[in-house]
């Protein structure tokens, strides 16, 4: 079944895409084209994705730790007063 019509992606190649590393919709994007024109088919790939297609999204919901940021927590966007917070020591270091 086809799941973005403006570039003819199926299912089927959105699933190969996941299984290759591609695990959001901007990644699929990225490798395919799929939800870069209309936008029509961006829940539907959510919902594939969603489905376990995705071999990294199973390492992440059975509990396998990648690298951690040095409080332990996962990496990703830090709260905006951590950010301020650090800012004044990372100025000077580079000064």
């Amino acid at each position: 079944m086809y799941v973005c019509s403006c570039f003819g992606i199926t299912e089927q190649q959105v699933r190969e895409h996941a299984g290759a590393g591609a695990c959001t919709p901007r990644e699929i994007a990225s490798a395919c084209k799929a939800g870069t024109d209309c936008g029509n088919c961006v829940r539907r790939i959510q919902a594939l994705l969603g489905r376990g297609s995705c071999p990294r999204r199973e390492l992440v919901d059975n509990g396998a730790s990648g690298p951690l940021a040095p409080e332990g927590r996962a990496p990703g966007p830090r709260p905006v007063a951590e950010v301020a917070a650090a800012a004044p020591a990372a100025l000077s270091e580079a000064a």
